[in-house]
């Protein structure tokens, strides 16, 4: 490999530091929101989303930790945490001894549901809202095709 491919040229870097400082911010603002208004914190989000979209809102531990590009340990923490809290709770799966299925509680709908509709209104304020309908399509196309790219080369 030569030197030239080990760096980013000037537009390259700008481009790529503008994706890193947006996604901080706008990460960070979502997350305090949530945790001000919902006491949720952006991962506890992350996690109840992914579960309430799932089939009688379970999903395996380990299809939601890769789902959430997330490590084994940090998903087991983070369940723990949410199933202290009554949000989530562990279940054994009946077929496979070795596997366990993570199920969102009633209370745990309940609470997403309050706070998905503040949620919502802020990625309006913050991520919509700046950009006109031409700028969201191509951040769109933008973002899936960059997706693209990360779930073929998977390592």
């Amino acid at each position: 490999m030569d030197e030239s491919s080990q760096r980013l040229t000037p537009a390259e870097q700008c481009a790529w530091r503008s994706v890193i400082r947006m996604h901080e911010r706008l990460g960070g603002r979502l997350s305090r929101g949530l945790q001000s208004e919902s006491r949720l914190s952006g991962s506890d989000y992350a996690v109840l989303v992914n579960l309430t979209g799932a089939p009688a809102g379970r999903m395996r531990h380990a299809e939601l930790a890769k789902g959430l590009e997330w490590e084994k340990s940090r998903m087991s923490h983070q369940i723990s945490r949410m199933a202290k809290r009554g949000l989530v709770e562990r279940r054994e799966c009946p077929e496979d001894g070795r596997g366990a299925f993570v199920v969102i509680t009633p209370e745990g709908r309940e609470v997403i549901t309050k706070a998905a509709p503040r949620h919502v209104e802020a990625v309006r304020r913050l991520f919509v809202d700046p950009l006109t309908p031409e700028e969201l399509r191509t951040f769109a196309r933008v973002a899936d095709r960059v997706v693209e790219r990360l779930e073929r080369d998977q390592c």
